[in-house]
């Protein structure tokens, strides 16, 4: 399943999250639990199971959800879920450690050791940006970043979702056309620290980045561009953007 913020149990997370920001506990809680009740797959009860969790009072019961989050979470032969192990063990380590059980703990901790920064993901890659390239191009770390003209990136970018390079072709410099290169890391790479546990647990979006060059080796003609107004309404957030950019 691939992430989509129009998916029905997505869209009650994301009314929850802003209930949390809002500092409305309870009216977040009573929205991820409809997103429980509402979810038909596995995919679908791990993200309203893995919400539900941080808002429980007693250890025992964020224990529960984040287990029972977990147990849809392996059911998923998907990169994107896997992406979430690390910071779900993690957790579940830490719950472990609160209630004296030091064997399970170390056992979880370690598990998050295995999956951190070791992305599953084999593509295909996909890169957007403005620039008229050709294939066999590198692309390389060392450009201003789009989102802060005067940081210069340590790494280069890239995304397993086609229409999220569109978007970032869309919202990249320059005047050219926009384009979305299909790319090959020729070295190692890691789960986009900016994106990965944010918001949603893991890494949805399939975003990341690797200090080597990417190979470029072919490019998407068809692919869906944002329309003006969801064009607007992310400049509009990297303006309002506070955060530093992790680089």
């Amino acid at each position: 399943m691939e992430f989509s913020p129009f998916n029905n149990v997505v869209k009650l997370c994301l009314q929850g999250m802003s209930m949390e920001e809002k500092e409305k506990p309870e009216e977040a809680l009573a929205l991820f639990l409809q997103g429980w009740k509402e979810a038909t797959n596995d995919h679908e009860k791990f993200l309203a199971a893995y919400y539900v969790s941080r808002h429980q009072k007693t250890v025992n019961d964020q224990l529960r959800w984040l287990e029972t989050a977990l147990e849809h979470a392996l059911k998923i032969n998907d990169d994107t879920v896997k992406s979430a192990f690390p910071s779900m063990y993690l957790n579940i380590a830490k719950c472990y450690e609160d209630l004296g059980n030091t064997e399970k703990s170390k056992a979880n901790a370690e598990l998050a050791g295995m999956y951190k920064n070791n992305p599953s993901d084999k593509g295909p890659f996909y890169h957007g940006t403005k620039a008229d390239l050709q294939i066999g191009d590198v692309l390389t770390a060392g450009g201003n970043s789009n989102y802060k003209s005067e940081l210069t990136m340590n790494h280069i970018y890239f995304t397993g979702l086609v229409n999220g390079a569109g978007l970032a072709a869309a919202l990249a410099k320059g005047d050219g056309r926009e384009r979305v290169y299909i790319v090959e890391p020729t070295g190692n790479y890691e789960n986009d620290p900016n994106l990965t546990d944010k918001k949603f647990p893991g890494n949805p979006t399939r975003s990341y980045r690797s200090e080597a060059p990417l190979k470029i080796i072919g490019e998407v003609k068809d692919w869906v561009k944002p329309s003006p107004e969801e064009l607007q309404r992310f400049q509009e957030k990297l303006e309002d953007h506070k955060g530093e950019i992790i680089n």
